[in-house]
């Protein structure tokens, strides 16, 4: 989504004026790489790292990203670094939701941007998708439903 891609160069550039390296290491995953994140952990070895089946995830509809934090000493996974809380607050101040407010699975490193839709995809997601592919689940998302989103920022 060029809307995401903005907010996440953005938020790098913002933590590099704070002296935090951050990368994007994921976003947009194809339905059978999340299919098998979520099997991880279940039915295959590993840690579980998603609650999210395939149409749970805004990582398929390419409107979700995930961040590392690097320091000297290598990639931060802690999460509890201020580096963590500086890199939160400010995906938040872009208009980012930050996957640090799941109720259930908090992930700090995840970010999405989905307009109007709920934090995870509903069924007008999916019937947007199966009808346009990803340019429709796009539009819906680009589309401001209130006057306050037409505010770009620093774009």
């Amino acid at each position: 989504m060029p809307a995401l891609k903005v907010k996440a160069y953005q938020l790098i550039q913002k933590l590099s004026l704070q002296g935090i390296d951050v990368e994007v290491s994921q976003g947009l995953r194809t339905w059978a790489e999340q299919e098998a994140l979520y099997a991880q952990g279940r039915t295959t070895i590993g840690p579980v790292v998603t609650h999210a089946k395939p149409e749970q995830s805004w990582h398929t509809f390419g409107c979700a990203f995930d961040v590392d934090i690097e320091t000297t000493a290598g990639l931060d996974w802690t999460g509890v670094s201020p580096a963590w809380q500086a890199c939160i607050s400010t995906g938040e101040a872009l208009g980012l939701y930050s996957g640090s407010e799941f109720r259930t699975f908090p992930d700090k490193p995840h970010f999405q941007l989905t307009g109007r839709f709920p934090v995870t995809p509903n069924q007008e997601v999916l019937d947007l998708y199966r009808s346009g592919g990803l340019q429709a689940v796009w539009a819906a998302i680009s589309v401001p439903t209130r006057t306050s989103d037409l505010d770009t920022g620093d774009l």
